[in-house]
């Protein structure tokens, strides 16, 4: 007798929903295989909690839980590399939950905060923004789909976004209310200026300028850096939690500051590729 739910087959071997294997015979699932989509449902509830905030006027609150989806979406798919329980599941579930956290999300959040000073036209800044996201998860979703046909020279590509990813274009797009509580007069006055901001961030996110992924990190570091690697994670948490705006406010700078860097970094990559090699007599 089958039981109420569907059994769950993460990779979904025919793409229809259906288990092509009789469940019977199927193994049971290891909390392994799982982990990472609660992870990845964790970071969905901090950012649907981050939108409920905001609708209570409690805006600092609101930026932590997105502080904490961000995070948690940096984990979920190290968990799943880690734990070597990548799925076809995983994947769809994460960029379902990046639109809701990074485009919805925060939209709403700058709407509540002051777009709605301009009543439509926030509005339509806030549309404009997640819809910009929604392109952008589903250019990445085609490109990691077509991933397997690149040739092994353009392995480095891999250390590079087309455009911002969606937990630093959410971010970016909270530097004016991030600016405000750490003392900078942002009001009704800089509304036409935040939604032209908004806009811009948008158009970035779904753009072609090439970012640093920073895919690799972590995955493997020199073993004089180690300690103090350990010790700088430490101060940074400590500085983010007894100054949480602060800290948001420069590392978006910094972030933005970067991208010319990228983008010279990404050229100057590209154009040594495309040069032919030195004849050898």
């Amino acid at each position: 007798m089958s039981g109420p739910f569907q059994p769950l087959d993460p990779d979904d071997k025919d793409g229809l929903g259906r288990n092509l294997v009789d469940p019977v015979k199927k193994r049971p699932i290891s909390l392994r295989a799982i982990l990472p989509n609660m992870v990845t449902l964790l970071a969905l509830c901090a950012g649907l909690t981050s939108i409920r905030l905001a609708m209570e006027g409690r805006f600092e609150f609101a930026i932590f839980a997105m502080v904490l989806a961000a995070v948690l979406d940096g984990l979920d798919g190290r968990v799943a590399r880690l734990l070597k329980s990548s799925s076809k599941l995983g994947a769809e579930l994460d960029s379902l939950t990046d639109f809701v956290n990074f485009g919805v999300a925060p939209g709403m959040i700058l709407y509540l905060w002051l777009l709605h000073d301009l009543r439509s036209l926030g509005w339509i800044a806030a549309l404009v923004f997640a819809i910009c996201m929604a392109l952008r998860l589903a250019r990445f979703n085609v490109a990691n789909a077509s991933k397997s046909k690149r040739n092994k020279s353009d392995e480095w590509q891999d250390n590079y976004f087309t455009g911002v990813p969606a937990p630093a274009g959410a971010m970016c797009a909270l530097l004016p209310l991030s600016l405000q509580k750490i003392g900078v007069p942002i009001d009704a006055d800089w509304a036409i200026v935040i939604l032209i901001y908004v806009l811009f961030i948008g158009f970035l996110v779904v753009s072609t300028v090439p970012t640093f992924s920073g895919k690799n990190m972590g995955s493997g570091i020199p073993r004089d850096f180690a300690l103090p690697l350990m010790v700088g994670l430490v101060l940074w948490a400590a500085l983010l939690a007894s100054y949480p705006f602060s800290v948001v406010t420069i590392m978006t700078f910094i972030y933005l500051g970067l991208l010319p860097i990228g983008i010279r970094s990404f050229r100057k990559k590209m154009a040594a590729e495309q040069q032919p090699p030195s004849s050898q007599e």
